[in-house]
């Protein structure tokens, strides 16, 4: 059943106003009212879930200035792309707890970058456990939506993904549905065999616009199924018993023209409520830099647009769930 008004999900926190995944970027989200935060769950050296939005860190970490790490610097193959940089995997997390969180894009956002260097990086307990504190605080239920990073790579590396995720969840008291939770991921793969583990949760399977699930190719190479065909009727039929909803890039929705113009929402929110799954989206942001052509206005990239123009689009077309980086405008906007 849809939901009357969509879940505001503050992605990564609230990345608008201070760097991702840091503890006062979830902070101010929470304060803002929204409905869950997203953590992104990635693997240290010893085992350790932590929360960044890739394993590769170079960007939004100090982990570039500190002479002692300069020779993790290294080059891997992840998703079947090229990195070079720092990875997770490669420090164990009383290392990576030395490290303080960054701005991944500074250019755009020069008032969170301003936040640089002062906090620590976090493990997926420090936010679960912190959570469900607000939520007693608060006097409400307050999600978390959790997003599972890369489980075929880890495995290449020897790491279960879904063990660790449900050994934690268990030990923070956040797998019998104790509290709202959502388990995300653009592998399916991952999804099934949390769920097999009994995690209760509601389980949403990520789309992106183009491409390929890299579990997906790695099993299968180029019979594996692209992601718009898996937003198809057919694809979506599959889908129907096996996860309980989608979450899709934006523009999936917008479908956007040559010109960047929408005619209006397209039919995969409706294709996919008429197969009983639910359809989250990614991600409402105010910035010219993120707004399809026919949303954008004057003043650059870092500048607000006609960002309610773009949102009336995702909104009318009945989604149950949204990401949004500037918390406060989302819960403004879709409650």
């Amino acid at each position: 059943m849809p939901r009357s008004r969509p879940l505001v999900i503050g992605h990564r926190g609230a990345p608008g106003y201070r760097p991702e995944h840091s503890r006062s970027s979830y902070d101010l989200a929470l304060a803002m009212g929204v409905d869950a935060v997203e953590p992104d769950v990635v693997v240290s050296r010893d085992g350790v879930l932590v929360v960044r939005h890739e394993n590769e860190i170079g960007s939004t970490t100090d982990v570039s200035t500190r002479p002692e790490f300069a020779n993790r610097r290294t080059t891997k193959t992840v998703d079947g792309e090229d990195l070079t940089g720092w990875f997770t995997e490669d420090f164990t997390w009383d290392e990576l707890a030395t490290l303080r969180c960054r701005e991944r894009l500074p250019a755009v956002r020069q008032t969170s970058a301003s936040f640089d260097d002062r906090q620590p990086v976090l493990r997926l307990r420090d936010v679960l456990d912190f959570v469900r504190a607000a939520s007693f605080e608060q006097g409400r239920e307050i999600g978390v939506v959790l997003e599972i990073k890369h489980a075929t790579y880890f495995a290449s590396q020897g790491w279960d993904v879904a063990a660790l995720v449900d050994a934690e969840l268990c030990a923070a008291g956040w797998a019998a549905g104790e509290l709202p939770l959502v388990v995300e991921s653009f592998e399916s793969t991952a999804l099934v065999r949390l769920r097999e583990r009994g995690v209760q949760g509601t389980y949403v399977y990520l789309l992106e616009a183009s491409g390929r699930p890299f579990d997906l190719v790695a099993a299968h190479g180029k019979a594996a199924p692209t992601y718009a065909a898996t937003a198809a009727p057919e694809g979506l039929d599959a889908l129907a018993g096996v996860v309980d909803g989608i979450s899709v890039d934006k523009r999936m929705i917008l479908a956007p023209d040559r010109l960047g113009r929408t005619a209006g929402p397209s039919r995969i929110v409706a294709d996919a409520h008429e197969r009983g799954l639910q359809v989250f989206t990614w991600t409402c942001r105010p910035e010219n830099a993120f707004l399809i052509a026919q949303f954008r206005g004057h003043g650059g990239r870092s500048a607000f647009g006609d960002w309610e123009g773009e949102w009336s689009v995702i909104r009318d077309a009945g989604i149950d769930g949204v990401f949004v980086d500037h918390a406060d405008l989302g819960v403004g906007f879709f409650h």
